[in-house]
């Protein structure tokens, strides 16, 4: 039996992924006629058609998306049969593409990358920051190895290992009735002035949840891409916001005209873990990478 090879798996991956042969051959670093050559052979060899060839664009065919998904699943597994080999598992060295959400990366990276590349010299962080949805579907496909990210949330399938657990704050404008008074407990909100991060952003449900809200979807009359957008909106007096603990000690919050003040609902509102796959070669290196994160961070906010 002659099996596809990784390079052919390749091409096919990367035409499903940009939707056009150009762009999939840059992305392979060959030309196109190299790789439309190495689709032809993979569909003759599977006896099979993977893709709809059309003048205007590239569909890939049912089949070929169901061929596709065990790609990536086998080069992914490839990637980390390399990685096992060549680093050894529980060592934190090399190149480590790391995801984090926007409502951890601005207050978390910081304070930790400095400590991280002195105490590994070896270790090559790939950052991408993005929503913990888009994040998941990378770990899945295997384009990330492991994400920091804020639970509870859905990680069926996943391992993760906790870093820190945090408490949301309330931020007000000054001269705000409750602007002076101590922790503030969800039923004094005025929920027409709460503003929240946009629908995709995990701290908006896990707020909503920590002062059970859960059910609230719409509140306020503006809902932000950011947190350092909606600070802004604070100062400028329309309305209160939450913010997470790590926040408070960044600089550009520490100088916003905003009176800060802690929610009476018990905490932690959210903790911070780090996930992964469970066949991902190094977790053992990823469990130490994640108690080396909390305690950095500990160190830096007492």
């Amino acid at each position: 039996m002659h099996l596809p090879t990784l390079r052919q798996l390749q091409y096919l991956v990367a035409l499903l992924d940009h939707g056009h042969f150009g762009r999939a051959a840059e992305a392979c670093f060959v030309t196109q006629s190299t790789l439309s050559v190495g689709l032809r052979e993979l569909e003759t060899l599977l006896d099979c058609a993977l893709i709809e060839r059309t003048r205007r664009k590239v569909l890939p065919t049912p089949l070929g998306l169901e061929v596709g998904e065990k790609a990536r699943r086998l080069l992914r597994d490839a990637r980390d049969l390399v990685e096992m080999v060549r680093l050894g598992d529980g060592d934190l060295a090399g190149p480590l593409r790391f995801g984090v959400i926007p409502t951890i990366g601005p207050f978390v990276l910081p304070r930790v990358l400095p400590p991280l590349r002195a105490a590994y010299p070896a270790l090559r962080l790939m950052l991408r920051e993005d929503q913990t949805a888009r994040l998941l579907e990378r770990l899945h496909r295997g384009d990330l190895d492991c994400a920091l990210m804020a639970l509870p949330y859905d990680i069926s399938g996943l391992e993760s290992a906790d870093v820190r657990p945090e408490n949301f704050w309330l931020a007000l404008p000054r001269g705000h009735a409750l602007a002076t008074k101590g922790p503030l407990a969800s039923t004094e909100l005025p929920l027409d002035d709460l503003m929240l991060l946009e629908d995709g952003h995990c701290l908006r449900d896990h707020a909503l949840a920590a002062c059970k809200m859960a059910g609230l979807r719409q509140t306020g009359a503006f809902q932000g891409t950011s947190l350092f957008t909606l600070v802004q909106m604070v100062a400028g007096g329309q309305g209160m916001t939450f913010l997470p603990e790590l926040a408070l000690q960044t600089e550009s919050l520490k100088g916003a005209d905003i009176i800060l003040r802690p929610l009476a609902e018990p905490g932690p509102h959210r903790m911070l873990a780090l996930v992964w796959r469970p066949s991902f070669p190094r977790a053992e290196a990823l469990r130490g990478l994640a108690g080396f994160l909390g305690e950095n961070l500990q160190r830096t906010t007492t």
